[in-house]
């Protein structure tokens, strides 16, 4: 059994130590937001976080997260409480098809957490391992600057 905290709660996952994490959450644990992209770490559709730290879940053996705190995008928020990341998206029309959509804001959520304050430059690094076939980056940009701003207007309340 390998134990992980996934979205803030314990679970026990039986699984080979070498099973890729992104078949655990959406086999075992039934999480699909994150998705299947390429599978060679190229596109980021499969980004979660571990440990606040964004990774490639297509290609991240299960046995190297035992222990890791791991976040998927259905861990940010709700439908009826989206996190403020899902909420400037909505509002900037930022997703065409959206297949990319959760791991660009599991990226953008890693960026916001380490600089509040990002340049339209740090957000299109920190993106870098993302890819949307849409052609929507400039709205995605200016979700990503709104949602900063969101939330430095939370935190500062």
């Amino acid at each position: 059994m390998i134990e992980l905290h996934v979205n803030g709660r314990p679970v026990q996952i039986a699984a080979s130590s070498t099973t890729p994490l992104l078949d655990v959450l959406r086999n075992q644990l039934g999480l699909m937001g994150t998705r299947y992209g390429c599978g060679l770490e190229q596109c980021g559709s499969c980004m979660v976080l571990l440990d606040g730290e964004p990774i490639h879940a297509c290609s991240r053996e299960i046995g190297t997260t035992a222990g890791g705190r791991i976040t998927t995008i259905e861990g940010l928020g709700t439908a009826d409480n989206p996190h403020p990341l899902q909420q400037a998206f909505l509002d900037e029309q930022a997703g065409q098809c959206g297949y990319c959509l959760s791991g660009i804001i599991i990226s953008a959520k890693a960026l916001l957490d380490r600089n509040p304050s990002p340049t339209r430059g740090e957000i299109v690094r920190a993106l870098d391992k993302n890819l949307c076939r849409c052609g929507a980056h400039p709205r995605i940009l200016r979700a990503i600057e709104h949602a900063a701003a969101m939330l430095r207007e939370w935190k500062g309340a």
